[in-house]
């Protein structure tokens, strides 16, 4: 069992146990340090890098109350919060232990101790210690790409702590001032929007008109009245109007839903990227616009291609960049980051809710969560928010994990020459959520 990653301190009157536990762990390799009295170790506390403290609970030989071991656990979770403590009792001691327990104790071992177990815990504890404080490390490091990213472009405000968001951003601002289109692809409610109003607060036409058009919410008969206008007499009621197109003429257009668009909407979209040229509905004018276009769908386009439901054509003008936004199951690191930002002023989480969001598996995405802090805030009659108040459904494995089974995925993988981002867009779901079920599978990652 090896210990070196970590520096263990032992704070104990008895000049015997301190020889020992240096012994015993010198030779698993930790670095020992040793104090007599508690103020001698806090001292050490202070000027060394200490990993791990083994405190005994009394440090005077007629004591027997175990309150200076009480004393000393506090004192140092109050100065040192981050380190690990593990007690050292006598079987007096043994309740006064579980309450430090409760309070914070890593662990406490009772007298005389097993080695088996005491070299147990120190190994789990410093393993544990090690791997916080790389994680730490890492987000740091990503807090300073993010404000490094937030100082260069406008990111409107978008709260992420993710790797995968922090390249899938940091693409966007990039892209942002190419005069070409973009298609964002993701599931509903992951924030698609969003990585749109980045990319046009970005852009070189920044500060000219940017329109909004939801697509889904439009009936067939309507889309392309709301694109291109209408001229009057176009159909019953029809008033010349102008068209989203040629309202943002100059400026940025975003098409969400964009595979809800009619056969004869997408024509003329294709027409309108090739061209510039458009036609009000009811009139045979050629009318022109410079728009960039951003689209956004959850759909499959792939498979509505293979299905005569969209043109490929229009697909290929549209996808020149593709930026996927994954499902929030597949970043859960910014759950925690997310929620906090969805409180109202005054809320806190309580550490069960954050254990809670974190397990759930967010079937609705990032709008799901929203609503979720939303309704647990206005019901609550506390200020800090715990697992109940946040009425999470019982959880149930995604659908699109649980339903293709192994010949539609090796087929998938074999028209896209084995690139798993390619086979999961085409089977509509997420890269991750495709590696998932093939490790269920027990299907291999194509070298």
């Amino acid at each position: 069992m090896n210990l070196s990653a970590g520096t263990v301190l032992v704070i104990d009157d008895n000049e015997a146990v301190r020889t020992a536990f240096d012994v015993l762990l010198s030779i698993h390799g930790a670095r020992v340090l040793a104090a007599a009295t508690p103020t001698e170790g806090l001292s050490l506390l202070g000027r060394e890098a200490v990993d791990l403290v083994i405190q005994d609970m009394n440090f005077r030989r007629e004591a027997t109350s175990g309150e200076e071991g009480v004393a000393l656990f506090h004192a140092i979770r109050a100065r040192f919060p981050e380190v690990p403590i593990i007690l050292l009792t006598a079987w007096t001691h043994l309740e006064t232990a579980v309450d430090l327990v409760k309070a914070g104790a890593a662990d406490y071992l009772a007298k005389p101790w097993d080695d088996s177990r005491l070299l147990t815990s120190v190994r789990n504890l410093l393993d544990l210690r090690k791997a916080r404080a790389e994680a730490q490390a890492l987000r740091a490091q990503r807090t300073r790409a993010r404000e490094s990213l937030a100082s260069e472009f406008d990111l409107c405000g978008i709260v992420y702590e993710s790797e995968a968001m922090h390249t899938l951003v940091s693409t966007a601002t990039h892209i942002a001032h190419a005069d070409v289109p973009v298609l964002i692809t993701g599931p509903n409610g992951a924030g698609k929007e969003v990585l749109a109003d980045i990319i046009e607060a970005n852009s070189s036409v920044h500060g000219k008109p940017y329109l909004k058009v939801n697509l889904g919410a439009l009936p067939n008969e309507l889309m392309e009245a709301e694109l291109f206008g209408t001229e009057t007499g176009a159909f019953t009621g029809a008033r010349a109007r102008t068209g989203r197109f040629e309202a943002a003429d100059g400026g940025t257009l975003f098409l969400d839903e964009l595979g809800n668009l009619s056969a004869t909407g997408q024509a003329k979209l294709l027409r309108v990227l090739q061209t510039g040229e458009f036609s009000r509905l009811g009139s045979n004018t050629t009318r022109r616009a410079k728009v960039r276009v951003l689209a956004a769908t959850n759909a499959n386009l792939r498979a509505a291609i293979r299905d005569g439901r969209f043109r490929e054509d229009l697909f290929y003008r549209l996808n020149v960049i593709e930026l996927e936004m994954p499902a929030l199951l597949d970043r859960r690191e910014d759950i925690g980051a997310l929620a906090r930002h969805f409180l109202e002023p005054g809320f806190t989480l309580a550490p069960d809710a954050v254990d809670a969001l974190t397990r759930y598996p967010w079937p609705g995405n990032v709008r799901e969560l929203q609503n979720t802090l939303k309704r647990a805030c206005l019901l609550s009659t506390d200020r800090t928010i715990n697992a109940a108040a946040l009425a999470l459904p019982a959880a149930t494995a995604p659908a699109e994990e649980t339903t293709l089974d192994r010949a539609t995925i090796e087929q998938a993988l074999g028209r896209a020459q084995g690139v798993v981002a390619q086979a999961a867009r085409e089977l509509g779901m997420s890269r991750q959520a495709l590696y998932r079920r093939m490790d269920k599978l027990g299907l291999r990652q194509p070298n």
